[in-house]
């Protein structure tokens, strides 16, 4: 059984380092039309917050480097879509974002930190901090739901990242699987909330894949296409800790 653990252990690290490499194509995307159209800048503030919580978790258990080191490359991996986002986002966009990402990633994170710190010693300030990890767990998942009611407002995916969605599935199913085999409430619960609003994001590209943006521009038509391609290419040819 340990090593069965370990194995599902080792496949959540390698999911979790692709669900962050996942946006990559979105961010290549807004780089070349110089503009953030429609997307949301939700999704990498609260990973980034999720990811840093965890990196602490990592560094205070003992045996969890693991976590930290996986959860340390997130952070390197989201501050870039972050600053991306804040320097190719319109004005009041640009403004909001940075307003949420001090409050989310500067100000709760150090909060959360000192107050472990300050407050709490030894598996008190884990369990804590496990808690608080947990709880952010659940927001990244969540983070997309507000592209979901795009999609179904304008019966297109052409601003919910594919790639994002398949990796928040698939990421929370592991483990959740993982978290069944250690009996892991605290990790079960989030991932478990990953595993079904991922699925549900996948429900909407296979209702909303052929739909047409509402903007009708021939260079979005294309890309939305490509998009839909490269769903194919993952639905037939056979998110963290």
């Amino acid at each position: 059984m340990a090593e069965l653990n370990f194995f599902v252990g080792i496949i959540g690290n390698i999911i979790s380092i692709l669900m962050f490499l996942s946006p990559v194509d979105t961010f290549v995307r807004i780089i070349k039309q110089k503009s953030t159209q429609d997307f949301s800048s939700i999704p990498y503030i609260c990973t980034f917050l999720n990811s840093s919580l965890w990196t602490y978790y990592g560094i205070i258990k003992k045996g969890e480097y693991l976590v930290a080191t996986v959860n340390g490359f997130g952070i390197f991996v989201e501050s870039i879509y972050i600053f991306l986002f804040l320097l190719y986002a319109p004005k009041t966009i640009k403004i909001k974002s940075g307003i949420m990402a001090g409050i989310l990633d500067v100000g709760v994170l150090g909060g959360a930190i000192i107050a472990s710190e300050v407050a709490l010693k030894g598996e008190a300030r884990i369990n804590a901090v496990g808690v608080m990890g947990a709880g952010l767990n659940i927001l990244m998942y969540a983070s997309p739901l507000a592209a979901m009611k795009t999609v179904v407002t304008t019966k297109s995916v052409e601003y919910m990242p594919f790639f994002l969605s398949f990796f928040f599935f698939l990421n929370g199913g592991v483990w959740l699987f993982y978290s069944f085999l250690v009996r892991d409430v605290i990790l079960g619960v989030p991932n478990g909330t990953g595993f079904v609003l991922g699925a549900m994001q996948l429900a909407l590209y296979c209702i909303y894949r052929n739909g047409k943006s509402s903007k009708n521009n021939t260079s979005s038509k294309g890309l939305l296409e490509e998009e839909c391609q490269h769903e194919n290419l993952i639905s037939h040819p056979h998110q963290l800790t």
